[in-house]
């Protein structure tokens, strides 16, 4: 019978009803509790009006602590999550859900895109924030590292269509590709921005879009692949300087220019005569007709480079101010993005997404974006606190410290309490250094052996197996018949 029949109950009855939309808007989960303060209240309340305004289980706080707990838990189906918030809601004696994964699949896919865009941007603030005050700019300038990587996606006509294989496959042997332009910070490691595409687009075409992220004091640090005359002169027009390794197919003549030092030449590039296909006609007239830049070689001696001699190209013109020395040590910490990457693709699990569908792929990689912000950003904590480099701390350990520490901290009886297991996390993370390894050689080979399996070369319904498939050779084409 409703309450409204009985009116001298309605002051007994409300406090019920406030704790039930007080659990009801929980979170279920034990990760708000330790990144809850990363993330501004704002983003994650009830919506006055849209999809995400009504009264639901699956509501927008609870189904992004469950997805952001599914990404920190490499290979957690959707059913782990729903079971998980089957068993809160048992506990709280708030009734059952269907079994099924439906309800929260669709949760998921309520999820805003653009929300979780600025959720992924607040945590990059909120770590540059707390590196600004442990570790000074770079010659007064704030370095971001650019780099580009792919990763695979189900094979699935949907995601074909947005995101096609490769070409020397047959179709139903490959898998999607999706291309990705990340810009990182160098000072923190958290991703401030990212741009995605297919195999056609050049990665090029992907920094293109992320032209407006650059500020005025910005310096760019990046590989030979981004090494252009047109995007060096669009950088420089945004007030952001550059520092790349030299485009293979440019020729290094360090007899010729103005000598500045040994190895250390000013050149002066003039424009090409053909506008790249990416490139709107509008941004090509202001593109400058002559560029003034500084071209150093140095002998690189840092561990995990391949070349010993790396010649680089620099829009720094001063050689006073912005030694040549110093320049190469600050190129050479452009390698950590290559570790970042392996941080996000291996360790997180996202080298190969699991959503079917385009739309819930940008939205999975914006979790595993935020997930991995999450961890750089209480790994920036630990390392401002103590007084240890953000680069010493160990990015697998913190997820595992995190994992545990979480579980305590929700359930601690105080905030007292609370407060000091955060502590206690904060120091264990700055202890658990990654150890100096001066001299380490890490090829890119496989030591564990791959199963002898035949390669399908054809659609799994038309594969036919061969006999005697423990001596197939096709992946062993070392060893001769005999």
């Amino acid at each position: 019978m409703p309450i409204l029949d009985f009116p001298a109950w309605r002051a007994r009855f409300a406090a019920c009803g406030r704790r039930l939309r007080v659990v009801r808007q929980q979170s279920l989960l034990h990760l708000e509790e330790l990144f809850g303060k990363f993330i501004p209240a704002w983003l994650l309340a009830q919506a006055d009006e849209g999809p995400n305004s009504r009264e639901r289980i699956y509501t927008l706080r609870r189904t992004f602590w469950a997805f952001l707990n599914q990404v920190l838990n490499p290979g957690s189906p959707c059913r782990e999550a729903v079971r998980q918030i089957q068993a809160f809601l048992h506990l709280h004696d708030l009734g059952n859900i269907d079994e099924q994964t439906g309800g929260y699949c669709q949760a998921r896919l309520r999820l805003p895109l653009d929300l979780l865009q600025r959720i992924r941007c607040a945590i990059a603030a909120h770590a540059q924030k707390l590196s600004a005050l442990s570790e000074p700019r770079c010659f007064g300038l704030r370095p971001k590292v650019i780099d580009g990587t792919t990763i695979t996606l189900p094979d699935t006509p949907k995601n074909q269509r947005a995101y096609p294989q490769s070409r020397a496959q047959q179709p139903g042997c490959g898998f999607p590709l999706l291309k990705l332009v990340g810009v990182f910070c160098l000072a923190t490691g958290a991703l401030l921005s990212y741009a995605k595409g297919n195999k056609h687009q050049h990665e090029l075409t992907l920094l293109q879009k992320l032209l407006d992220r650059f500020k005025v004091g910005d310096l760019a640090l990046a590989d030979r692949g981004f090494s252009s005359y047109v995007l060096i002169a669009l950088l420089l027009q945004r007030g952001v300087q550059c520092l790349f390794r030299l485009h293979q197919a440019r020729a290094a003549d360090l007899r010729k220019g103005q000598r500045l030092a040994k190895q250390d030449r000013l050149f002066t590039w003039r424009k090409p005569c053909q506008k790249p296909r990416y490139l709107p006609n509008t941004l090509w007239k202001r593109i400058p007709a002559e560029l003034s830049v500084r071209v150093l070689r140095f002998a690189l001696q840092v561990p995990g480079f391949r070349a010993q001699s790396v010649t680089l190209v620099t829009t720094l013109l001063d050689p006073k101010a912005y030694p040549a020395k110093e320049l190469a040590l600050l190129y050479a910490r452009r390698w950590r993005i290559e570790l970042w990457f392996r941080h996000i693709k291996t360790t997180l699990g996202m080298e190969r997404l699991s959503c079917r569908s385009p739309q819930m792929v940008h939205k999975e990689l914006e979790m595993f974006f935020i997930a991995y912000n999450l961890i750089r950003t209480l790994a920036v904590e630990a390392g401002a606190l103590y007084q240890v480099p953000v680069e010493r701390i160990s990015f697998k350990g913190t997820i595992d410290a995190s994992r545990q520490y979480s579980l305590a901290i929700a359930q601690a009886r105080s905030q007292k309490k609370q407060r000091q297991l955060l502590s206690e996390l904060l120091c264990l993370l700055a202890l658990d250094e990654v150890p100096q390894r001066p001299g380490r050689r890490e090829p890119r080979a496989v030591k564990r052996r791959p199963k002898p399996h035949p390669l399908l070369n054809k659609p799994r319904h038309r594969f036919r197996d061969i006999s005697h498939r423990s001596r197939y050779r096709k992946n062993r084409p070392q060893e001769t018949r005999t």
